[in-house]
């Protein structure tokens, strides 16, 4: 692999910014779950995702966010820092802001709400990428913002040096492998999806920022180890195994399943913040028999 790669690659947890009494930032619950999850064995910290809530901070909370993950980091894995926005302007500024601070990466959601086409795309990532010495991955979530990156403009950003690849959350197989393929500078590819993570790195992918790794990351730890090793088998064996958490998404509004999966092992981050209410009991029953299972199955490891 290249310098980019040994520091880039594997299982980074999309975590989920922890709430408290009144939807307040929890920085201390912060702090514990990054130790959690770097004892678990994972290759870097994701914060101010989607996954993270970052819609719902305003500019304090997320600088704040960003301050405590670094510390409580220190050093130990490389930190993914969500600094997109819907403007190029504010992402500017949250991007400076994490430079800043040191972070090692700034990950890029498409601007959202609004409908920006390739051309303004491209435009837009450029122009963030040039006012930063960081790594900038873009970030593609179409179910959530209703903007796809096409593989052709990844390539376009990628004339900016400092654009290293892309994180991808539509869920398209075909689209991201041909991220992969699309480039002559060979971009990073993480998937965003836990579903095509297996297939993703069957083609040669480099990791995932992952939603299921807030609730087992042992256990996603040891299926990208697997994977790495070549024993498909054994990653198989572990997809399969977590399969039905990620069927459970379906059980609630986004992003309220994770975080009550996350309070039934024992790593509660609070639930989201408002409108989106807790799971009703027969719903939440029905997460906890499937944590459960899970949960026997990574005590195994």
């Amino acid at each position: 692999m290249n310098g980019m790669n040994e520091k880039f690659h594997g299982v980074v947890p999309a975590v989920a910014t922890p709430f408290g009494d009144g939807e307040r930032l929890d920085t201390g619950r912060l702090r514990e779950l990054i130790d959690d999850y770097i004892a678990c064995g994972v290759d870097g910290i994701s914060v101010a995702g989607s996954q993270g809530e970052f819609f719902s901070l305003d500019y304090d909370e997320h600088v704040r966010l960003l301050e405590t993950t670094m510390d409580a980091v220190a050093g130990r894995v490389p930190v993914y820092a969500g600094t997109g926005g819907v403007t190029t302007r504010g992402s500017i500024r949250l991007t400076q802001v994490a430079q800043s601070l040191q972070v090692d990466l700034a990950l890029l959601i498409t601007p959202y709400f609004v409908q920006p086409t390739q051309d303004e795309l491209a435009e837009h990532f450029t122009a963030v990428a040039r006012a930063t010495e960081l790594p900038v991955m873009l970030y593609n979530n179409p179910p959530r913002t209703g903007v796809n990156v096409q593989p052709s403009t990844l390539v376009r950003c990628m004339a900016a040096p400092n654009v290293v690849g892309v994180k991808d959350s539509s869920g398209d197989i075909t689209q991201t492998v041909e991220y992969l393929l699309a480039s002559g500078r060979r971009a990073l590819v993480f998937s965003g999806r836990d579903t095509i993570f297996q297939s993703l790195m069957m083609h040669g992918g480099h990791g995932t920022i992952s939603p299921a790794a807030n609730v087992f990351p042992k256990l996603v730890v040891a299926q990208y180890r697997a994977a790495r090793a070549g024993d498909w088998a054994e990653a198989g064996r572990i997809h399969d195994i977590m399969a039905p958490l990620r069927e459970a998404w379906a059980l609630g509004s986004f992003p309220v399943v994770i975080k009550e999966a996350m309070r039934l092992v024992g790593r509660d981050a609070g639930l989201p913040r408002r409108p989106i209410a807790g799971l009703s009991s027969d719903r939440l029953a029905k997460l906890k028999a499937v944590c459960e299972r899970i949960g026997a199955e990574e005590a195994r490891l």
